[in-house]
């Protein structure tokens, strides 16, 4: 088993392997965690873990707001996360690497990172400035049939952007041809399907490739079927979703 001990980025979406995270860093806590990643040098990675929230906020209330007005802001690492803030997340995330941070002059950061390797959430550390974590590292194992199930996969994807394109009544354009590779097949529909957070946390958490492949195929079977009967739909992005607000 190799673990490792990573600055802890809760997020109220779900990171893939291969997938890219622009974050915007205002809150004091992530801005620490930003300061404290540019100290690793630029040759080195400078990873720290992503996981999703399961139940708490991205962005902790900084302000008296509804429906107490005079309710206290909160500060310090595990704010929104309640007292015991592993309860708060979910089990299994993905380790992130920044290949871009870049401090705005009034303290701020613009961070580009992208996904690396999934991990297991085993233990959570408020004691500094930021939320740490021991991570365990999760491998990625193929499965029976990932290589039928992934050309499948494809297949019913293309159908389900071209549902999505008619439905927003604009062409279909990916700006890149699609991967081939079983696991990469698997993250990048992950991520790039309309679904809602505990989704792609299932999709995220799947035994292995083939298993994660068949839960996208029935998925994107029934997602289709239901946008035949939509008349319009949100724009999407295929391979990044929205900036963090943090």
């Amino acid at each position: 088993m190799t673990t490792v001990r990573l600055p802890l980025f809760p997020l109220n979406s779900v990171l893939f392997p291969g997938l890219v995270l622009p974050l915007n860093i205002f809150e004091e806590r992530y801005r620490a965690m930003m300061r404290e990643l540019l100290k690793t040098p630029e040759s080195e990675p400078r990873r720290f873990g992503v996981v999703a929230i399961r139940d708490g906020h991205e962005v902790a209330p900084s302000a008296p707001g509804m429906p107490d007005q005079t309710a206290l802001p909160e500060r310090g690492p595990t704010a929104g996360f309640g007292d015991d803030p592993i309860r708060a997340f979910h089990s299994v995330g993905c380790i992130a690497d920044a290949a871009t941070i870049r401090e705005r002059d009034n303290g701020t950061f613009e961070v580009l990172a992208t996904g690396t390797t999934r991990v297991r959430l085993l233990s959570v550390d408020a004691s500094g400035p930021f939320l740490t974590a021991e991570l365990e590292e999760l491998p990625e194992e193929r499965g029976d049939e990932a290589g039928a199930l992934a050309e499948g996969v494809l297949r019913a994807f293309r159908q389900y952007q071209k549902r999505l394109a008619g439905a927003r009544e604009r062409s279909l354009s990916t700006g890149a041809d699609l991967p081939d590779e079983p696991a990469v097949v698997s993250y990048l529909v992950a991520a790039a399907m309309m679904l809602d957070t505990p989704s792609k946390q299932r999709l995220l958490q799947a035994p292995d490739t083939a298993s994660r492949l068949r839960d996208e195929l029935k998925l994107l079977r029934a997602e289709t079927a239901i946008i035949r009967s939509l008349p319009s739909l949100p724009a999407s992005e295929l391979t990044r979703g929205p900036t963090s607000l943090n």
